[in-house]
């Protein structure tokens, strides 16, 4: 009886443990932080942050928000388009570089990950055409 009571609370266990696996897409980022450096005013500059999906269901990005107007991002695939386990995308961040001034900007990424809100950063210092 004890042994069948020991088999038993195993097999529970074990039940119990796998059912707590979570088994949601997630993001891998090559990197999530860029610096430009210095850059010349009135030339935007863009970079491509590159994903793979490392989590066991398809990833859905369902939005992509900017802190201001002055940076744009382009999201591959398109928001709300499946990435597969093992697939992989990107988005492209794009600065105006319009102010004279550094900058340090960053995109917010929902999505149904592990994470579900991730973001993403730029940093440089926009200078003087005639300085370049």
């Amino acid at each position: 009886m004890k042994k069948l009571f020991f088999i038993a609370a195993i097999l529970v266990s074990f039940i119990g443990f796998t059912a707590m696996q979570d088994n949601k897409a997630e993001f891998k980022f090559v990197e999530e932080t860029y610096d430009f450096g210095k850059i010349p005013q009135g030339k935007p500059v863009s970079f491509t942050f590159k994903y793979t999906n490392v989590g066991n269901e398809p990833l859905i990005i369902s939005n992509v928000e900017s802190t201001c107007g002055c940076t744009v991002p382009n999201v591959e695939p398109k928001q709300g388009t499946p990435v597969p386990k093992g697939g992989s995308g990107s988005i492209t961040l794009t600065y105006n570089a319009a102010a004279l001034a550094p900058f340090n900007k960053f995109v917010k990424i929902t999505s149904n990950s592990k994470t579900p809100v991730k973001m993403l950063y730029i940093k440089g210092e926009v200078v003087s055409a005639a300085a370049n």
